[in-house]
């Protein structure tokens, strides 16, 4: 089944002679259960494009579906109700709360939407990623690993369609890296999360199912784990 599908994908910025076209008529499909990277150097289109398929920017052409639903169309408001419900992020800068504790972090966009908790769900991500002895943490007194683990708890909480990952392992050191990403993927499996994940790191970008190469805002090479 496929949760995530571009078609026609286009983002320009200025005109005339300034015209940059950040992404220029992108197409692809990701399946669910997938773990896709998406690798391409600096200012090759690869952060525009997390950007259109997590809903954080609007195409100039083109469409983005999501679990079926073409969210090129929605205004903001039911926009960012439908990224808060159905799309997972995991940011480099771990984008966390500093004031909320590892486990209101985890269920703050549970909370956020109103719904129940599952909290056997949420306990089995807890474990599974090894946060059982930091629930009651801040932030501040986590090392950036952990802090990225937390993220990923968080992301995989409200059960989203996709999570996309945007240089997840960019703050951390090789081995960390090593360490988060192999934790992503064994979640993802677990839980059967669907992972577009952005990186320029090749060594990292080995561990998907599938690599796409984009440049100049277009996709050059798509295929499995060379």
């Amino acid at each position: 089944m496929t949760i995530l599908e571009t078609k026609g994908l286009k983002k320009h910025y200025g005109e005339g002679e300034s015209l940059v076209k950040a992404l220029d008529n992108v197409n692809l499909k990701v399946e669910q259960g997938e773990f896709v990277s998406i690798v391409g150097t600096s200012g090759s289109g690869k952060s525009t494009l997390l950007h259109m398929l997590g809903g954080l920017d609007y195409p100039t052409e083109g469409s983005v579906f999501v679990d079926g639903r073409d969210i090129s169309t929605l205004k903001e408001e039911a926009l960012a109700i439908f990224r808060r419900r159905k799309i997972g992020f995991v940011f480099q800068s771990y984008n966390l709360v500093p004031v909320l504790n590892v486990y209101e972090n985890i269920v703050f966009p549970i909370q956020l939407d109103g719904n129940r908790i599952d909290q056997d769900y949420i306990n089995r991500i807890i474990k599974t990623l090894g946060l059982e002895s930091k629930v009651n943490a801040l932030p501040s007194q986590l090392s950036g690993g952990q802090q990225q683990r937390v993220a990923i708890a968080r992301a995989l909480a409200a059960k989203p369609a996709i999570i996309l990952a945007d240089e997840p392992t960019g703050n951390l050191d090789t081995s960390t890296s090593q360490d988060v990403l192999g934790l992503l993927k064994v979640t993802a499996r677990k839980f059967e999360q669907t992972i577009v994940m952005i990186t320029h790191n090749e060594e990292i970008a080995q561990l998907a199912d599938r690599i796409i190469r984009i440049e100049d805002g277009k996709i050059v090479t798509e295929g499995g784990r060379s």
